[in-house]
C-alpha cells in the first residue's frame, strides 16, 4: 500500500473530503489546460475533419467525329472468267500467269483453220447468192414492163418477180451466215474481257476445250479499286437513325462516309476509302446488313479475300460529351453512372446513358450536362451528399 492512501486512511473525515475535492480540482485543471493547448495548436475534434479532396474535370461539348470498327474482307472491284466461245486446240498461250493483262489483249489461240474454211465457204456462198439476185432482179424488171404490152403473161410476171424476192432473202440469209463465220473465226482468238491480274491457266498448249465446258480457262481480276465488304448489325443500323433524329452532321453511312482500314497485322492502310452502298437486305442467320466500301490499291497491297478491320466515319457530332472512363461506373444492375460535384461542393450521383466510346471516353446521350464537374480522381473517397473539395484533373485528357 503506497503513501497516499495510508495518509488517506489516518486522516479525518474533514481531511479526507479536504482530500477528495482537491483531486477534482486538480482534474478540471489538467482539463482545461489540455483544451487551451488544443486551441493554441489549431486542432479540432475528429467530426470536424477538412473535406476530402477530388480531382474533377468538366463537362464541355465539342465537335466528335463518330467511327465504327467493323470486321470485313476485301474483294474484287471486278471478276471474269476467260471462257471459249469455239471449241478446238489452243494452239497458244500468250500471257504470263499472274500479270496484268489490258481489256482485248490475246490471252490464247484456238487452232483457227476449221473456223477459217468454214468463213470461207459462207463468203462464196453470199457470192453466190449475190449474182443470182442480180440476174433474177433484170428478169424481173424486164417482165414488169413487159406484161403491160401484154408481151407476157401475168403468171410469167409473178413467177419473175417471186423468183427476185427469193433471191434477195437467199443473199440476207447467207450474209448471216458468213457474219456468224467470221465471229466464230474471231472466237478463236480468246482474249481479255476486263483489265486486271490474271491467276493460274487451268490449260496448256494443246489442250482440248469446248466451248459449253464448265471449267474456265483463267481467271482476271481488277484489283485496283478494291471493294471491302463488311457487316453491321440492324441495332447499329437503328442507331444511326437515331443519330440522325437527333441531328447528326453527315450522318451515316452515306456514300461520302470516310473509312479507314487496319490490316490482319495490326498495320494501318496508308490510303483511305468510301463506303460506296449498304445492302437493303438483313441476313436472317446473323441479323446484319453488308456494308461495301472502296479504296484505292495502285501497289497491289490488298488482295482479294484477306482479313482487314475497317474504321467508318459515321458522321460528325457537333456537341458530343465526352466522359473519361475513369469517371464512369456502374452499378449493381450494370447501368453507367457517375460522380459529379455540384454548385455548393456536394457530391450527387447521376445515372447515365452512352452511345458508344471515343478514344478513351464515353459519349455520354443523358445524364450530364455542359458545365457538370465530374470526379475523375478520387471517386473512392467520395459518397454522394458528402461535401468535397474539388480541384481541377492533372492526369485525365
Amino acid at each position: 500500500m503506497d503513501d497516499a492512501a495510508t495518509a488517506q486512511r489516518y486522516l479525518k473525515p474533514a481531511a479526507r473530503e479536504m482530500w477528495r475535492r482537491g483531486g477534482v480540482l486538480v482534474a478540471l485543471s489538467f482539463a482545461a489546460a489540455l483544451g487551451a493547448m488544443l486551441s493554441g495548436c489549431g486542432g479540432r475534434p475528429p467530426s470536424e475533419r477538412p473535406p476530402p479532396t477530388v480531382g474533377v474535370v468538366t463537362i464541355e461539348p465539342q465537335p466528335v467525329a463518330l467511327t465504327t470498327e467493323l470486321p470485313g474482307r476485301t474483294s474484287p472491284f471486278e471478276v471474269a472468267d476467260v471462257r471459249p466461245q469455239v471449241g478446238g486446240i489452243i494452239q497458244a498461250r500468250l500471257f504470263a500467269e499472274g500479270s496484268i493483262v489490258r481489256v482485248g489483249q490475246l490471252l490464247y489461240q484456238i487452232e483457227p483453220a476449221p473456223f477459217q474454211a468454214a468463213y470461207d465457204q459462207a463468203k462464196a456462198q453470199l457470192a453466190n447468192a449475190q449474182a443470182n439476185l442480180v440476174t433474177t432482179q433484170l428478169k424481173a424488171e424486164r417482165y414488169a414492163d413487159l406484161v403491160k404490152l401484154h408481151a407476157v403473161s401475168s403468171q410469167d410476171y409473178d413467177d419473175a418477180e417471186a423468183a427476185f424476192q427469193q433471191a434477195r432473202a437467199t443473199v440476207q440469209q447467207d450474209r448471216a451466215a458468213t457474219e456468224a463465220a467470221r465471229i466464230n473465226l474471231d472466237f478463236t482468238r480468246v482474249t481479255a474481257p476486263i483489265s486486271g491480274r490474271i491467276g493460274i491457266s487451268t490449260v496448256t498448249k494443246g489442250a482440248l476445250v469446248t466451248a459449253s465446258q464448265t471449267t474456265a480457262l483463267d481467271t482476271i481480276q481488277r484489283l485496283d479499286p478494291i471493294y471491302v465488304d463488311v457487316t453491321q448489325s440492324v441495332a447499329q443500323v437503328e442507331a444511326l437513325r437515331r443519330q440522325l433524329g437527333r441531328g447528326l452532321s453527315n450522318p451515316g453511312p452515306p456514300s461520302s462516309a470516310e473509312a479507314h482500314l487496319t490490316l490482319d497485322d495490326g498495320s494501318t492502310y496508308p490510303l483511305a476509302g468510301r463506303l460506296q452502298v449498304t445492302d437493303v437486305t438483313v441476313d436472317p442467320t446473323t441479323d446484319a446488313v453488308t456494308l461495301r466500301a472502296i479504296f484505292p490499291n495502285p501497289s497491289g497491297l490488298l488482295l482479294p479475300g484477306m482479313f482487314v478491320r475497317a474504321t467508318i466515319t459515321e458522321g460528325l457530332e457537333p456537341a458530343a460529351l465526352l466522359a473519361p472512363e475513369q469517371g464512369v461506373g456502374h452499378d449493381q444492375k450494370g447501368q453507367p453512372t457517375a460522380l459529379v460535384v455540384n454548385a455548393s461542393g456536394v457530391v450527387e450521383s447521376r445515372q447515365l446513358q452512352v452511345s458508344q466510346t471515343v478514344r478513351n471516353k464515353w459519349l455520354v446521350t443523358s445524364g450530364l450536362k455542359a458545365g457538370d464537374r465530374l470526379i475523375v480522381e478520387g471517386v473512392q473517397s467520395a459518397e454522394p451528399g458528402m461535401r468535397v473539395h474539388a480541384v481541377p484533373a492533372d492526369n485525365v485528357h
